[in-house]
């Protein structure tokens, strides 16, 4: 009996983000434990070294040269992983975004579902019913505050956030992975229905989740979790990886 092939995840990256490559995959690989599924990780990169609204704006023109790339592969679904990048071209650009970048996978002859991580989070805080939430992000404060406004625009409420304020984006991949768990103390969660521990693509905070959402109660989820279950809901696949958030246990 032949094996079938694994699901083919794509992702666009800017091109200084080290995060969304590592932390997907840990996940991915943290469900094959649990399921028949496997999966192969390919990659297209968008010029970008600094979190500025220009280098931003720069940068999402690119997105649609990635997404003819990764069409080429015949990846199963593709993911636009930058989320500030989405939220800094004006309130719910993730679905302009998404249906332009399935149509060039489209005209490629190579369709694909395209999430963007900005969508995925809003689309993940949806699902966990959270109408109040707070966040921490590595941006400077005017970007935080396109943040909390998109997030907003989209009916949620943003009860408090927090800005590392770090604008090189190398260095933010750099920060510790469990750095959160401590840095979320300071949030104001007092009421909130969620919380977001990273709301950055490249800020590392996966091993913190589940130690936060142990600790405060509530659902607890970061950009990198958010991307990968909705790309599991765009194949089909179950949600449940166990130790990551309540967003993957497979209830949602």
């Amino acid at each position: 009996m032949s094996t079938p092939r694994p699901f083919r995840i794509g992702q666009i990256v800017p091109s200084s983000n080290t995060t969304m490559e590592t932390e997907i995959p840990a996940i991915l690989r943290a469900r094959e434990a649990l399921h028949p599924e496997r999966f192969t990780f390919h990659a297209s990169r968008m010029r970008m070294k600094h979190v500025t609204k220009e280098e931003l704006a720069a940068m999402d023109s690119d997105s649609d040269r990635c997404a003819l790339e990764l069409s080429d592969a015949r990846v199963d679904v593709l993911g636009y992983a930058c989320l500030v990048a989405i939220m800094s071209m004006g309130l719910g650009y993730h679905r302009v975004s998404e249906a332009r970048l399935h149509q060039r996978t489209v005209d490629n002859g190579g369709a694909a579902p395209v999430v963007t991580s900005a969508g995925a989070l809003v689309d993940g805080l949806k699902a966990l019913g959270a109408r109040k939430v707070s966040i921490l992000t590595p941006y400077m404060k005017p970007l935080t505050r396109l943040v909390v406004d998109y997030i907003e625009n989209e009916g949620i409420e943003v009860v408090d956030s927090l800005s590392l304020e770090i604008s090189d984006n190398l260095e933010v991949g750099r920060q510790d992975p469990r750095a959160p768990i401590e840095i979320t103390r300071k949030l104001n969660t007092r009421g909130v229905d969620a919380v977001v521990a990273s709301a950055c693509v490249q800020m590392p905070s996966l091993a913190s989740i589940q130690p936060i959402e142990d600790r405060l109660g509530v659902p607890v989820l970061s950009s990198s979790v958010a991307t990968t279950y909705l790309m599991l809901k765009r194949l089909g696949l179950s949600t449940d990886v166990p130790g990551h958030g309540s967003l993957l246990s497979g209830r949602y």
